[in-house]
């Protein structure tokens, strides 16, 4: 047991006792050693840093709430570790199993394909050419473009129940190829 871990557990027993400044002292002196472990901890998990004050102040708070689970005659570092490893866990399944990486990292491995034409665009307007006008315009803007029927309607200065119809009549056998 080294010295720091000797004051630490010096400093937690007369927080114990009810000795205030100890305790806030014990505070100072933890969270630094908190911080250092939880920002060793996101960086090698590919979790950005800036989010360890979170976790250190969600650590400080268990750490008082919980003070009274510490045993005297343990080491006060493991108990730390084990209550900051449970608050990062804590934080990490809050935030989801997201790592965040700027994409400007990645612009040359990254770079988009050429785009050909999708086959469901091509197959949509293919269909779309077997319609007489009037239905196939309704049909692009309301199927299509994603037009509520009232604003196809005024579009195509008609009343909204003749553009639903023009959705729904059927396309005559002989059309279907």
């Amino acid at each position: 047991m080294d010295d720091r871990e000797r004051r630490w557990m010096q400093l937690m027993q007369a927080a114990l006792a009810g000795d205030r400044p100890s305790y806030e002292r014990l505070l100072r002196e933890i969270a630094p050693a908190i911080r250092s472990v939880v920002e060793r901890r996101l960086r090698q998990m590919g979790a950005p840093t800036a989010e360890s004050e979170d976790v250190v102040q969600e650590t400080l708070l268990a750490v008082h709430l919980k003070r009274h689970t510490w045993r005297p005659s343990d080491p006060l570092g493991p108990w730390l570790r084990t209550i900051a490893r449970n608050k990062l866990i804590d934080h990490l399944r809050r935030r989801g199993r997201r790592v965040e990486v700027l994409v400007e990292d990645f612009a040359e491995l990254l770079a988009a394909p050429e785009e050909r034409p999708s086959t469901e665009a091509d197959d949509v307007e293919r269909h779309l050419a077997l319609l007489p006008d009037k239905q196939r315009s309704v049909i692009r803007l309301i199927a299509v473009e994603g037009a509520s029927v009232g604003e196809t309607a005024e579009r195509m200065n008609m009343t909204p129940a003749l553009s639903a119809w023009r959705c729904t009549v059927p396309l005559p056998a002989s059309r279907l190829g």
